[in-house]
This record gives structure tokens, C-alpha cells and sequence, in this order.
């Protein structure tokens, strides 16, 4: 047996070992939240000096304030779902899906096919990933559809490193940088030293082959593959009623001149968008571009609906449980009357055991931490910044560098915190437990690479 054999084969155990301990010990992802609820509210009382009805109160001040963050996480599984089940779009991806032969250039082709799209902007990748290996899973026999949809969303790893990440966009635009950062930064900082900086673009790029070559070498051996039956992925059709028998009701719900008018008055919209503001992806942008792609590729009113309605099946997982991470969010930047935030105790404690040299590996480490709580870029920039910015500016390290250590932690532990996963697990009908194994060996190979990167630049 040759050494590149031996390599594999202890890979496969090792990934194996994980899948088989997730399977039996990850509760579903509403008990991680409320795990994680309790393991915050009783580690804030002692490190911020509040009591227990204040760290309540915290918790119940945070619990609706991502309301409107999960009314669009839940747009993208539906409209997403619904342009992916237009006939038309699925002829394009199982174009595309035929490029892959086995199991192997499968988990190749759907994690890089996956990190571009997230890097160009994560709503999009999410969800182009999801329904993009439901797709392989279909066309690719032998393939092991729980790495499938692991490897869908470890590309979610290059999110903040890339053109939607939330925290180099928020230092480049300079708004209320200042305040933010208690005075550490004071003009903005451009993206040509944050996403498009040398050590930036290497980490980059060494990922772009490490992890779908990682991906790819955990493939489980013939015995050990859990495959899809297709079927199973094929989406309900219903059948339209006969022209001369409609309703003047049907004729208007099944009416190609209406969906044709509406998704005009969309795409209308959404080239004068890109026109008047470059390519400049958030949320919303990629939703009301799915919705209008969506309107066009099914033809008529009814079909929309009908996969609305199906889509629709798949929120509950976010519609539950992103209220509660709200509460987390709440409860972690509370302060109490000493000052401090358990968020930034965090910070601190590795601020203190920081030098020049270690500072941004340390940070990148704490915001991996302080990630399992904060889910969320912009939040965990608010609660961060303040304390890792001067603190790095009192080091002498670069300011762009500490935002990207940041902005790497957030994104690096998203491959072991179930609140992402959600849409994309809603998509390929999997629990967290069925996936998440496979993305601590993601976890485990990137965070040596970021952190090398961080040390050697």
C-alpha cells in the first residue's frame, strides 16, 4: 500500500470517528440553541457582576432583534427552492452536474462550485451549494450525500474573507468607524488591505485546493457511503387543468402573460440596481433576484406558487430558532455595572496573553470563541471591535489585519454552529448531526492554514 493510500485511509477513519460521534451525541439544532442559552446566562452573571434578572432581561431584549435578518434567511430558502425547481434551471444544473463522473470529482467540483459563489456573496453561495449537490446527488451514483451537502457548505468558510464579508465592507465604507473601534481607526480602511491584500489572497487560495482535496479524501469507503435514492429529490409536479376547462380564476392563476409582466417590472429593477450600484450583493439584492428569476423560469403564477408552497415547508428551523440566538446575541453584549460584556471578556482574555507576533492569531482564535454566540458578522464586529482594535493598535499590528482575524474567526466556526447550516440542511432535507462531523475535519484543516496565514504574513 502506498503512503498517499495510508494517508486516505487514516483520513476516512478519522472522519468516520467524527461523523459516528456527532450522529449519536448532536442533539437537534433548537437543543444546541437552547444549550447555549443556558451555558451564557450562567457565565455572564459572574464575569459582568449582573444578576439574574437583568441577564434575563438582556436575553429578552435581544430575542426579536433579528426578526428582520430571519424573515431574509428564510426568503433565501424560498426563493431560492423555487428558481431551483423550475424546469429550466434544472436543466442548467444537471448540465453542469454532468461534468462529474464519480463520487470524487462530485465533492470536488460542489466544494469549489460552492467556496466561489459564497466568496462573491454568501446568501447566494448558501443556497447555490445546497441545490447544487442535491443535483450531484442525483446524477452522481456511489456519492455519499451527507459529505455532498458538508461540502456544499464548507465554501461558507471563504465568506468573510470575500465580497459580501460583512466586516471588511464596514471598515471600507468608514461609517461610524470611529466610535466602533473607540478611536483605534478614524478613516476607512480600503479593501485592497482587507479582501484583496497578499496575505488575504493566499489564504485564499491555498484553501481553494486544500479544502475540496480535504472533502474529496473523506469520501467513506463503498460499505460506509449513505447514498439518496433520486426520487426522493425529485419535486411533486402538478399538473395544470385543460385549457378549455378553466375557470376564468384558473386562466389567470395559470396566465403566462402575467408572470411575464411581473417579471419584467423585476428585472426592470434590478438592472437599473447593478447599474446605479456596481455589483454591490446584500440580502435583499440576491432575493428579489431569485423571486424574479424564479416568477420567469416557472411560467405561470400557479407553478410559482406550488413551489413556494413546497419551499416553504423548509423554514421552521430558522422561524424557531434565530429568535433564540438573538437572545444569546443579547445576553452576550450586555454589560453590567463593572463595564464588561462576556463577549468582551473573551476578547480581553486573549488580548492579555497577546504579543506583536501573536496578536492576530490570538484574535482570529477568540472570534472563532466568541462565534458559537455571536453568530453574526456585524454583531460580532460590534461587540469585538472595541476591544480588539485598540488593542491591537497599542501592539503596532495593522489595523486591516486585526479587522480580517476578526472577520476570519466569524467564519471559520460557522463549520461547527449549526444557525448557518440551517438554510442549506433545510434545502437538502439533513439534520445538523448528518453533517456536521464531516465539517469538523473542515474546521480542524482550515484553522491550520488561517492561523499559518496570520503567522507568516
Amino acid at each position: 500500500m502506498t503512503n498517499y493510500a495510508v494517508k486516505q485511509t487514516a483520513l476516512q477513519r478519522l472522519s468516520k470517528f467524527f461523523v459516528t460521534l456527532l450522529q449519536r451525541y448532536l442533539p437537534d439544532p433548537f437543543i444546541f440553541a437552547i444549550v447555549l442559552t443556558l451555558v451564557v446566562f450562567v457565565l455572564v452573571m459572574p464575569s459582568t457582576s449582573q444578576g439574574p434578572m437583568q441577564v434575563v432581561e438582556a436575553w429578552a431584549g435581544g430575542f426579536w432583534k433579528l426578526l428582520s435578518f430571519s424573515m431574509q434567511m428564510a426568503m433565501v430558502v424560498v426563493t431560492g427552492h423555487a428558481m431551483a425547481s423550475a424546469p429550466a434551471f434544472k436543466r442548467k444544473l444537471a448540465m453542469l452536474a454532468g461534468i462529474a463522473k464519480t463520487p470524487g470529482q462530485a465533492i470536488l467540483l460542489v466544494t469549489a462550485i460552492s467556496a466561489i459563489a459564497c466568496w462573491v456573496n454568501w446568501g447566494f453561495g448558501l443556497v447555490v451549494g445546497a441545490i447544487f449537490a442535491r443535483e450531484l446527488a442525483s446524477k452522481v451514483k456511489g456519492v455519499d450525500y451527507r459529505l455532498l451537502i458538508a461540502s456544499a457548505y464548507s465554501g461558507f468558510l471563504f465568506w468573510h474573507a470575500g465580497l459580501s464579508g460583512s466586516i471588511p465592507l464596514a471598515i471600507a465604507g468608514g461609517a461610524n468607524i470611529s466610535t466602533v473601534t473607540n478611536g483605534a481607526v478614524t478613516s476607512a480602511i480600503p479593501t485592497s488591505a482587507t479582501i484583496f491584500s497578499p496575505m488575504n489572497l493566499t489564504i485564499l487560495a491555498v484553501m481553494l485546493v486544500a479544502i475540496p482535496l480535504l472533502n474529496r479524501l473523506m469520501h467513506p469507503a463503498a460499505q460506509d457511503t449513505v447514498t439518496i435514492d433520486a426520487s426522493l429529490l425529485e419535486e411533486e409536479v402538478v399538473e395544470a387543468p385543460k385549457t378549455e376547462k378553466m375557470t376564468p380564476a384558473e386562466r389567470m392563476e395559470n396566465s403566462r402573460t402575467l408572470s411575464l409582466l411581473l417579471g419584467a417590472m423585476g428585472f426592470a429593477y434590478i438592472i437599473y440596481y447593478f447599474i446605479t450600484n456596481g455589483f454591490a450583493l446584500n440580502l435583499n439584492i440576491v432575493n428579489f433576484t431569485f423571486l424574479f428569476t424564479a416568477i420567469l423560469l416557472h411560467g405561470t403564477p400557479k407553478s410559482l406558487l406550488n413551489s413556494v408552497s413546497q419551499g416553504a415547508r423548509n423554514c421552521s428551523g430558522i422561524l424557531l430558532q434565530f429568535p433564540f440566538y438573538a437572545g444569546i446575541m443579547g445576553m452576550m453584549t450586555a454589560t453590567g455595572d463593572n463595564g464588561a460584556s462576556l463577549a468582551g471578556v473573551i476578547s480581553q482574555w486573549f488580548v492579555s496573553i497577546s504579543n506583536e507576533t501573536t496578536f492576530p492569531l490570538f484574535t482570529f482564535l477568540s472570534a472563532g470563541i466568541v462565534n458559537f454566540f455571536v453568530p453574526s458578522g456585524g454583531g460580532q464586529w460590534a461587540v469585538q471591535a472595541p476591544v480588539m482594535m485598540p488593542a491591537g493598535a497599542a501592539l503596532g499590528v495593522d489595523a486591516a489585519k486585526t479587522a480580517m482575524a476578526i472577520a476570519w474567526g466569524d467564519a471559520w466556526t460557522n463549520m461547527i454552529q449549526p444557525f448557518w447550516a440551517l438554510p442549506a440542511l433545510a434545502i437538502a432535507g439533513l439534520g445538523a448531526k448528518d453533517v456536521m462531523g464531516y465539517c469538523i475535519m473542515a474546521l480542524l484543516g482550515s484553522g491550520v492554514i488561517i492561523s499559518l496565514g496570520f503567522l507568516i504574513f
